[in-house]
């Protein structure tokens, strides 16, 4: 991979007309398990919700990229968060997109910073600010994500990774739903203003 660059949303425009034939993703990775989420419920005046309760620590890794404009995305499941999983996740997305040129735009996660990563020619990370997720489109998409999962149990994490593929199978279906979701205006604008 080439050195990082750090990426500001006021100089975003400049990092897509320095490389105007690449594809820009934003990257990110989210944690799903056998713990609950929990989410407000509606109950009769004077009851309490009910609140199932089954924490169990066991989880899967949901790595993702999602293509802003167009609502594109390719996700793997992996065991953990960690540069030797980070690799086998960006070998796998250049064989899905072998003759692109791909800018990442990631968090500062330890995995995306290790020295041990070794990434596919024509990958290359622009790194967001420390503590910036509002400026990660996918962040957006795995709140949605959560949302659709919270407040239920399940017995193992394959049936967990099933109601997640499930829950992730509308947006593969439906690429323009997922470009509502994630599309931001700086990324949208910044994207568009470079001539093809």
């Amino acid at each position: 991979m080439l050195p990082r660059r750090r990426l500001l949303k006021n100089n975003f425009t400049a990092e897509v007309s320095r490389r105007p034939q690449a594809r820009f993703f934003a990257l990110d990775e989210a944690r799903f398990g056998l713990k609950l989420w929990y989410r407000r419920r509606w109950c009769p005046q004077g009851y309490r919700p009910p609140w199932p309760v089954h924490d169990r620590y066991e989880w899967l890794w949901l790595y993702a990229v999602v293509e802003p404009v167009t609502g594109e995305s390719f996700c793997l499941y992996l065991p953990r968060l960690d540069g030797l999983c980070f690799e086998i996740f960006l070998k796998e997305l250049k064989r899905q997109y072998p003759d692109e040129d791909l800018v990442l735009v990631l968090d500062g996660a330890p995995a995306h910073r290790s020295g041990q990563v070794r990434g596919p020619d024509g990958i290359e990370p622009l790194e967001l600010p420390p503590y910036s997720p509002e400026l990660n489109p996918a962040e957006r998409w795995f709140e949605v994500l959560r949302r659709a999962l919270a407040n239920e149990i399940f017995e193992t994490v394959e049936l967990m990774g099933d109601a997640l593929a499930e829950a992730l199978r509308p947006y593969w279906d439906e690429p323009a739903r997922l470009a509502r979701l994630t599309g931001y205006g700086w990324w949208i604008n910044s994207i568009r203003s470079i001539p093809t």
